[in-house]
């Protein structure tokens, strides 16, 4: 979406949430948003505001997740979890199509998914912004998109949040997606925890300032939106540059033999922790049942995963029969592959494979490691086996 007036950016308080999920509700949106579910964050369905979580934090590390309490950290003062928006456009399970058995003729029973409301993601950072656009370059373009994905994607309205504190998990700095969202938004908002604890709502689409311009609050002024910018600085601050994106690329092409991946190997359990929270790894394999009269057909998509032994399976084994080549296809996708054919990365940089992995492999760490050039300090010592 391109660029749009600052002008256009509003000052609301924090009870006016409430009113933006009304008005998203009224406009036949699903709301999803956070709620806190036990320990953790999630992604589920938000009708009040006070289903959302609020003065509560996390603690972020290879291996390790927490949340506490944390009188003040406002709606958003958490990193983001392991549950992100990819299960309610690219659900883990669904049908592709049904049949049934009439004669010598099969009839479909049902072709694609059905009553599927619009959705509304509020409270999604910039690396899930991206991460949908890495998503959308798969299932969209292309002279094929893919129906079922387009039909969850559809009239979706999204509502970012600018971060204000990264976990230690996080590097969106070093893959360029965050942590301010410049793009791929309806409305943005950022939480000034000032004494009267309000929001700066930016308008990223037509439908976001015909949305907001409803809400109760005030254009916000220039202090108000020079406020705003200063979160997102002191963001990005705290959270330095990792790698070299550029580098890794290359070193990832030229060096597929690194005595790394061994080193990797020896830890990584091939759990497939980290595709299944990754908000961008988008493998699927089709799985067709029938029942036992022979009667009807069914075909599903399931969410798969490329550190699986069988996911490369053709006839005489598995393609990728190790540890190392299975991680070493996945980080080199991701790192350098998707760079060479998009012209970006697809890791946007949540820093989820980080903080899921049971066994805490640093997948920024081992990036640096690798991209190092030989003679070069390795960017990740403290986490070598």
């Amino acid at each position: 979406m391109p660029e749009r007036d600052a002008a256009e950016a509003r000052l609301i308080e924090a009870p006016a949430l409430q009113a933006l999920i009304d008005a998203l509700t009224a406009r036949g949106y699903a709301v999803r948003g956070p709620r806190r579910r036990g320990d953790a964050i999630v992604f589920d369905e938000v009708a009040r505001l006070e289903d959302m979580p609020r003065d509560c934090t996390t603690t972020q590390s290879p291996g390790r997740y927490r949340l506490a309490d944390a009188p003040g950290a406002g709606y958003f003062g958490f990193s983001p979890g392991a549950d992100s928006f990819k299960r309610w456009l690219h659900p883990p399970q669904q049908t592709e199509f049904r049949f049934r058995r009439e004669g010598a003729a099969f009839v479909p029973i049902e072709s694609a998914p059905a009553g599927v409301p619009r959705q509304a993601f509020l409270g999604i950072r910039a690396c899930e912004i991206a991460a949908i656009g890495v998503l959308d370059r798969v299932f969209l373009e292309g002279p094929y998109p893919d129906p079922g994905y387009q039909h969850h994607r559809d009239g979706s309205f999204l509502v970012a949040v600018n971060c204000a504190s990264p976990g230690r998990s996080c590097f969106c700095t070093s893959t360029g997606t965050g942590p301010r969202v410049e793009r791929g938004f309806d409305l943005a908002l950022t939480e000034l925890h000032d004494s009267r604890h309000r929001f700066v709502v930016e308008v990223g689409s037509d439908r976001g300032a015909e949305l907001v311009a409803q809400l109760p609050g005030r254009p916000a002024p220039a202090a108000a939106i020079a406020a705003a910018r200063a979160v997102s600085a002191r963001c990005a601050a705290a959270m330095p540059e990792r790698f070299d994106r550029e580098r890794v690329a290359r070193r990832l092409r030229e060096t597929p033999e690194h005595p790394r991946w061994a080193a990797i190997a020896e830890r990584c359990l091939g759990c497939a922790n980290c595709t299944t929270v990754c908000p961008t790894c988008f493998c699927t394999t089709m799985v067709d049942r029938t029942d036992l009269a022979g009667t009807t057909a069914t075909r599903e998509r399931h969410w798969d995963s490329c550190f699986t032994l069988g996911f490369s399976h053709l006839h005489g084994g598995s393609v990728r029969a190790s540890t190392a080549a299975r991680y070493r296809q996945w980080i080199t996708h991701k790192l350098s592959a998707w760079l060479d054919q998009f012209g970006m990365l697809g890791c946007v940089g949540c820093g989820r494979c980080v903080t899921w992995c049971p066994a805490g492999i640093d997948l920024a760490a081992e990036a640096a490691a690798i991209g190092d050039e030989p003679g070069a300090p390795s960017g990740s010592d403290a986490h070598a086996p």
